[in-house]
């Protein structure tokens, strides 16, 4: 490998084997019985701690991690190795350790001194070995709880994690709901996809079908498993890719062998990039320990689909921050998002992003992508120790996509949804922008407000804001929500954007007991001027987009939505008129003296 270059760098990069130099453990007595029947005579879990308890015991955020992972989740000091998510934890990071106190365990049945396969049966004084008992992770979070008890910490700020880090933190929300505040599973789901179990399968036989396993207890032998387990390394880590990843890692040098100490096939640079990595995670990883962890990831099954999730967390007192990432083919998007609709279908607190990124699922312990999520995770921490990131705030009334004179972001037309939005309603707000509307309704008292927005950097705006925001597009329509959830539907200047605007508005009708719409009005005398006398598409003094880049897909007047809601057999209740240029109201000839409408409707 050359100097300078990186395309070998992973998550694995920078981690060893060495010794813990800041793990604690415990050992709790058993029996420990155990979620498939069996137990275990007692159990160690090793674990390390960062930052400091507050006198209230009510700052403390529980990282699990995932199946290659252990307790070290980030360097104590200076001198210290790195741990695996030190671009996440640490002093002023997302997860800061200045402000909480944060605790990582190593997980029931690793190799990293919690009880595991490699761990010394007390009834026999060997190793357990292949005798290790089956474990869920179930069993993984109960020995943890058992942690936070020892700890005398009553309830946790929150835990997050990611991939069966991520299924340790559903298990917290679904097992122990009272013992956590807030929840952030990232690039998860309540269940593996037959496909992702396909490649742990592949990765378990490769193990055990080793010369060198001897059923298991291969502890005395001079080498164990060692081809095994760096096969299934390599097996597993395709899946942490994706083909964009890839491609930018290898597609210039795909032929161009790398000359490293490894004993597998060197001729492509993918070949010895996978190579490299499955003899640098025999050096610091168990074998039996991979086989239990998979089977473990394997066994989770919270349900298959969001009917069942809504029956688990119906109830569920935890908020929420769900996040995946786009590029991730072993846990896709949608296996959060179900999660994410069966969280608004029963109106849990719920923020959900989709992180734009070729990184495929590692991209949340990488550091190209932290800006975002690390990001999300410091303001949603902030939110649940009840405050918020510095300059969070924001100037209520400004606005990303103000399309009327970008000079003064104050919207009149919040003003007059304000006014008609009854006090304590519920609402949602679709195409939200940076949460202004909605911090205004938190202002002013209302408990059930929910953004929906497509932008990504307007979803982190309106986390960074302690807001409920979830990414979607509208034009895949409200089918995720319930008839009549909300008591009001706002859709504030985005219908001119929308490419299904009858299944948007058949969707506010059927969700929303009232909607509010509010639209430029293409109708509006200058705009006509421009066109008519100028010759020239609409742009100077009233819109400040250029016709080649303009999100205005649609070009309507008040007429021409008055008779789309009677088309529709939608009911108006209530219309406004507004000249914005001189903040005022408009009575006579609407269509043509204002450049702004809003209507409320219902059916």
């Amino acid at each position: 490998m050359n100097a300078g270059d990186n395309s070998f760098e992973s998550s694995d990069t920078g981690r060893s084997g060495a010794p813990l130099q800041h793990a604690q453990s415990i050992t709790f007595e058993g029996p420990i019985e155990l979620d498939r029947g069996e137990s275990l005579p007692e159990v160690t879990v090793a674990y390390e701690t960062y930052g400091s308890l507050n006198e209230a015991r009510d700052n403390a955020v529980w990282i699990c991690h995932a199946l290659s992972g252990d307790s070290h989740v980030a360097a104590h000091d200076d001198s210290d190795d790195p741990g695996w998510w030190d671009i996440a934890v640490g002093p002023g990071k997302a997860i800061d350790t200045d402000k909480y106190f944060v605790i990582c365990p190593n997980i029931l049945g690793g190799c990293r001194g919690t009880t595991g396969p490699n761990s010394i049966d007390p009834t026999t004084g060997d190793r357990y070995g292949q005798s290790f008992p089956t474990i869920t992770i179930n069993d993984m979070v109960d020995v943890h709880r058992r942690l936070l008890d020892h700890l005398g910490i009553d309830k946790l700020l929150a835990v997050t994690g990611g991939s069966l880090g991520g299924q340790q933190t559903l298990c917290w929300a679904a097992r122990y709901p009272e013992r956590v505040k807030g929840v952030v599973p990232m690039a998860t789901s309540g269940r593996l996809s037959s496909q992702g179990m396909a490649f742990n399968v592949v990765g378990r036989n490769a193990i055990r079908r080793d010369p060198e396993f001897h059923d298991g207890q291969y502890y005395d032998y001079p080498n164990g498993p060692q081809v095994g387990l760096a096969l299934a390394r390599m097996i597993g880590h395709i899946t942490y890719l994706s083909k964009e990843s890839m491609h930018q890692k290898f597609s210039e040098t795909r032929t161009q062998p790398r000359h490293l100490d490894a004993e597998f096939e060197g001729h492509f640079s993918v070949g010895s990039y996978l190579g490299f990595k499955g003899s640098e995670f025999v050096e610091r990883f168990d074998a039996n320990s991979y086989i239990t962890l998979s089977m473990a990831m394997d066994l989770f099954d919270l349900g298959a689909t969001v009917d069942d999730f809504i029956e688990l967390f119906r109830d569920n007192p935890c908020r929420w921050l769900v996040i995946s990432f786009t590029s991730d083919w072993l846990f896709p998007p949608k296996e959060s998002q179900e999660i994410v609709e069966s969280l608004v279908r029963t109106d849990r607190p719920v923020s959900y992003c989709d992180i734009a990124t070729d990184c495929g699922h590692d991209a949340f312990l990488l550091s190209a992508d932290i800006d975002t999520y690390g990001k999300m995770t410091e303001s949603f921490l902030a939110t649940l120790a009840g405050g918020t990131r510095d300059g969070a705030a924001g100037d209520p009334g400004a606005q990303r996509s103000n399309i009327f004179h970008p000079a003064h972001p104050h919207r009149l037309d919040y003003d007059v949804i304000l006014d008609l939005v009854a006090p304590g309603a519920s609402v949602l707000d679709l195409g939200c922008g940076n949460g202004d509307l909605l911090t205004e309704l938190a202002q002013r008292g209302h408990d059930r407000i929910l953004g929906v927005e497509i932008h990504q950097e307007d979803v982190i705006a309106c986390v960074d804001k302690g807001l409920d925001v979830i990414q979607a597009d509208l034009n895949d329509g409200l089918v995720t929500l319930c008839d009549k959830q909300f008591d009001c539907i706002v859709l504030s200047r985005a219908l001119m954007e929308v490419h299904d605007v009858i299944g948007v508005i058949e969707g506010m009708l059927r969700v929303g007991r009232k909607c509010i719409i509010s639209f430029p009005n293409f109708g509006f005398y200058k705009l006509r001027d421009m066109l008519y006398n100028e010759g020239r598409a609409p742009e100077a003094g009233v819109l400040h987009y250029k016709w080649y880049d303009t999100p205005n897909i649609r070009v309507l007047t008040i007429k021409d939505f008055e008779e789309l809601c009677s088309e529709l057999g939608a009911e108006i209740h209530q219309s406004l008129a507004l000249d914005t240029e001189r903040g005022t109201a408009v009575s006579e000839d609407v269509n043509r003296q204002a450049d702004l409408a809003i209507y409320v409707i219902s059916r």
